[in-house]
């Protein structure tokens, strides 16, 4: 989002001079700042104005070494496994932070490369978005699109649409912060771009860890922010018939910079930026702890809290580490959308918490593919199950089902996405596209980068002895800082006060608040026309289409007594079976009766003679075994086939998987079992997570 200091025509000249007064104690005050347009408020209909920092480095006193700060970038991009011949996309607002960004950027592209007959650096393209929450925010966005093109970046505007309207005024910075990501990753994908860097700092950094630690985030959650990591689009982008989801490394090269740097850094490229009036007000947790950091300004707490941070960052990275060689070793991906994990090999009583914690939380977001963490009591009772050897009872929890192998005697248990969970069934229809070698050369570079920074930055398995807070609770992680001296009693004292004061606030406004669960809409069933990709449940890649005529061929191997395989007759019943295709055939989950059905039809002996005409009228089994069609004796050595296939799955994860019905609900496909109704009807079926097992690749460096 475009952002600057709105003031009102009303009372301008004072609020020119509070600005003034509030850039004067930031570093950048050798600034000059000019009213650059009017703009309408929405509500008051009055003219309001965007007051931009302009840039004037001749009148600094002392001029800006702007080499330190290129070759820090430079570190960290090698660091992250990029190089400049790389397609990238910038994150930009128009702030100093995001215009740094673009700076440093700029100087490291253009090493060697020549720009574009457009005038425009090759491979380089900034993305600024528009959330529309504010009526001025259109010409704020064009006015930094407009600054942004004269450095010589392409530049896109992503324009937010708030379909269920615009977000309440308590949720509104993180319901701005998610559709902002939705929109990079859309306009990353639209111009096959794998790679998004964003202008976190490390000011950014420790409001982070304050906001967590008022919030009673683990020692996990206080890490922050990762150097890189893999984000992945809620929307699907696909290509021919194989769909891909894309997977956005992130990079965040400017974490070892200050907020101060970033002023120096425009200053020391000459450029303006704007400044974002919801930055100065209190009714924002993140505002209120960057104002109070602001008043602990001193060099000592500074690098005390950096490195408190940064031992956080070394636990995780040991857990991280743990858990993927972990999952490994102990759990198995089945391709009908269930895992296995093995105990014995697991041994969970000797796994301490924050590690097992990880483990189940990665296996459990991976099967249900929900996005948030698992916390609170659902992860203890997980901890409580997944100890208890051998395992004996099932259990239902963050969007899984949880029971015991069958045949294992409880040494294996079984992951399964659970149906009867408030997640929504959710079914994703959508056209697929023709540029598979694009999309394949994105994500073939993508792994390389990521491949290229593990080596740069190759670290050994660290050793649990030299990591610190393994065993320690969030409310003790300062404690064992402080006995580690790690930081000072004063450092201690100022961090526990802003964690109390935030803490307070955020138990108040909880209190006067009345919240309510979020009602979750079941789609359980959606129409699926052929020719369409449809992802159900964020799991399973589901496409169907209609041969135009009987294969021969294809039927000889099953069927063996002697009748007409093709022709006109079988055709038209086909059509009958599927009813009216034209109009889609619907999705939904398997249900009990499904099964049943398989065991009646594949028990039904085969006819001697067929009646020609006539299709399945009704769902009732009983009266679906009284037709006797083509497509009948079809469908019951069908049925007979993947009922064997359907015993090797075991029942509670066979709840999950796909099933296409028509308009009047009945059974034509279980396409994982590989049963059909028909002979013409060709449904395939994908077990492919949006979202990988472990979520990615991430590195805290």
């Amino acid at each position: 989002m475009a952002r600057g200091f709105l003031l009102s025509t009303q009372s301008r000249p004072d609020a020119v001079n509070i600005v003034l007064s509030s850039l004067s104690r930031q570093p950048h005050k050798k600034c000059k700042l000019f009213l650059g347009f009017p703009m309408w408020h929405h509500s008051h209909h009055q003219p309001r104005y965007v007051a931009l920092a302009r840039c004037n480095s001749s009148s600094s006193q002392y001029p800006i070494d702007m080499s330190k700060y290129r070759e820090a970038f430079s570190r960290r991009m090698a660091m992250a496994g990029l190089q400049p011949h790389h397609r990238i996309a910038l994150g930009v607002s128009g702030g100093p932070d995001s215009m740094a960004l673009c700076v440093l950027t700029l100087w490291w592209k253009t090493a060697g490369l020549k720009a574009e007959n457009g005038g425009f650096i090759d491979g380089l393209t900034a993305i600024i978005v528009d959330h529309g929450l504010r009526a001025e925010s259109k010409h704020e966005v064009d006015v930094v699109s407009h600054r942004i093109s004269e450095m010589g970046i392409r530049c896109e505007i992503a324009r937010c649409d708030w379909s269920n309207g615009r977000p309440k005024l308590g949720h509104l910075q993180e319901a701005a912060r998610e559709m902002r990501y939705q929109m990079l990753q859309k306009v990353c994908a639209q111009h096959h771009i794998g790679v998004l860097l964003i202008a976190h700092h490390a000011d950014d950094q420790a409001e982070l860890f304050i906001l967590r630690l008022s919030r009673n985030s683990g020692v996990l959650g206080l890490a922050g922010m990762p150097f890189t990591s893999q984000i992945f689009s809620t929307q699907i982008h696909s290509y021919s018939e194989v769909p891909l989801n894309y997977g956005i490394l992130l990079v965040r090269p400017l974490l070892e910079f200050s907020k101060e740097d970033m002023y120096k850094i425009c200053q020391g490229g000459c450029k303006d930026w704007v400044e974002d009036p919801t930055n100065q007000s209190p009714l924002f947790a993140r505002n209120r702890i960057r104002m109070s950091l602001n008043d602990l300004s001193s060099s000592t707490f500074k690098s005390e809290l950096k490195a408190v941070i940064s031992a956080c960052q070394m636990t995780r990275l040991y857990v991280d580490q743990f858990c993927y060689s972990l999952i490994n070793e102990a759990v198995v991906i089945m391709e009908h959308g269930y895992a296995i994990i093995d105990l014995k090999i697991l041994n969970a009583s000797k796994i301490v918490d924050i590690c097992l914690s990880k483990f189940m939380s990665l296996v459990l977001q991976f099967i249900s593919q929900r996005q948030r963490p698992i916390r609170g009591s659902a992860l203890r009772l997980l901890l409580d199950y997944i100890r208890t050897f051998p395992c004996k009872n099932s259990l239902t929890a963050a969007g899984c089902y949880l029971c015991p192998d069958p045949g294992s005697r409880g040494s294996r248990v079984l992951v399964c996405c659970s149906v009867d969970c408030p997640l929504p069934l959710k079914v994703e229809v959508f056209e697929s596209f023709a540029d598979r070698k694009q999309q394949c050369c994105v994500l073939n570079e993508v792994e390389k980068i990521i491949e290229h920074g593990k080596s740069y930055a190759s670290q050994p398995v660290l050793d649990a002895s030299n990591v610190h807070f393994m065993d320690v609770t969030s409310e003790l992680v300062l404690t064992e800082a402080k006995r580690l001296n790690i930081i000072s009693e004063s450092t201690y004292r100022n961090i526990i006060e802003l964690q109390r004061e935030e803490t307070d606030r955020f138990r108040s406004k909880a209190e006067d608040k009345t919240y309510s669960e979020p009602k979750h809409e079941v789609d359980t069933v959606s129409t699926l026309r052929p020719g369409h990709i449809c992802y159900f449940m964020n799991r399973f890649i589901v496409t169907w289409r209609l041969k135009e005529s009987i294969d021969e061929s294809a039927l000889s191997d099953i069927f063996t007594c002697g009748m007409e395989l093709v022709g006109e007759s079988w055709n038209r019943s086909c059509l009958l079976c599927v009813v009216d295709h034209s109009a889609g055939l619907e999705l939904r989950n398997m249900i009990e009766s499904d099964w049943l059905y398989f065991g009646k039809l594949s028990k039904y002996p085969p006819p001697n003679d067929f009646v020609q005409k006539g299709a399945i009228k009704s769902s009732e089994v009983e009266q679906t075994l009284e037709k006797k069609t083509p497509c009948f004796h079809y469908a019951c050595v069908s049925a007979r086939k993947a009922l064997r296939l359907l015993k090797s799955i075991p029942v509670a994860a066979r709840r999950s998987l796909p099933v296409l019905v028509n308009q009047h609900g009945h059974l034509l496909s279980i396409p994982t079992v590989n049963f059909s109704h028909c002979p013409r009807l060709i449904v395939e079926a994908e077990f492919k997570p949006k979202i990988p097992l472990g979520g990615g690749h991430s590195s805290f460096i």
